[in-house]
């Protein structure tokens, strides 16, 4: 394969398939406030920061809690929803455990927060996590590409990104890695040093080498 020194992984969407559940999430609380939420709302903020999206949403149901209040609500429904159960994207722990015993060395960087996050990394072989609550400049910005790099101890324009989302995409590439993206629920645009594929079901670690190779 490609000689990257590391492989660094979104979660929502790439790895786990919880998008649904944050979107029932927001449509829950829109409910609750006699708001009413639709699924171009929900489109609005995949890939976003959480800080973000509660800003979106105290905005576009024009409620009194505060964007902090908002995440915390979708925080708890999200990890209470994981707990129960796990709905994974195809291929995604395969190549995680080809790379594991290939002994290519791999992260967690998302934009959830640890409480979402940490459940799922503990059930895969990640040398270092990156979350949403630990960098003061969330994705499309570099840092949390950066920061992962910076706990692996490597460069990150020698990495490889898998990523979902366009919001993923641009912070990845930002940071210099090459970026394999795997489209779930929004488009995301071609760009240098990026490659679309359908699905990672049946991807192993000596393909990664061949996509980017041309």
């Amino acid at each position: 394969m490609a000689a990257y020194a590391a492989v660094l992984w979104d979660l929502d969407g790439t790895i786990v398939d919880t998008e649904p559940l944050w979107m029932a999430a927001e449509h829950r609380l829109a409910l609750e406030h006699g708001k009413v939420w639709t699924d171009e709302d929900a489109m609005q903020l995949v890939g976003n920061s959480l800080i973000a999206s509660g800003e979106y949403i105290r905005d576009r149901l024009e409620i009194t809690m505060s964007a902090e209040e908002i995440v915390d609500y979708l925080v708890a429904s999200l990890a209470g929803s994981l707990r129960e159960h796990v709905e994974w994207r195809p291929g995604a722990r395969e190549l995680i455990a080809a790379l594991d015993a290939a002994g290519v060395p791999q992260a967690l960087v998302t934009m959830s927060y640890t409480a979402i996050a940490e459940p799922i990394a503990a059930q895969l072989p990640f040398a270092a996590v990156v979350t949403g609550d630990t960098v003061e400049r969330p994705k499309p910005f570099p840092d949390p590409y950066l920061l992962a790099a910076e706990k692996l101890g490597v460069d990150a324009a020698d990495c490889l990104a898998i990523e979902d989302s366009r919001t993923g995409a641009t912070s990845a590439n930002a940071a210099g890695c090459d970026v394999l993206v795997v489209p779930h629920f929004v488009t995301v645009p071609d760009a240098e040093r990026r490659v679309l594929v359908p699905t990672l079901k049946g991807v192993t670690p000596a393909d990664l080498a061949a996509l980017f190779s041309g």
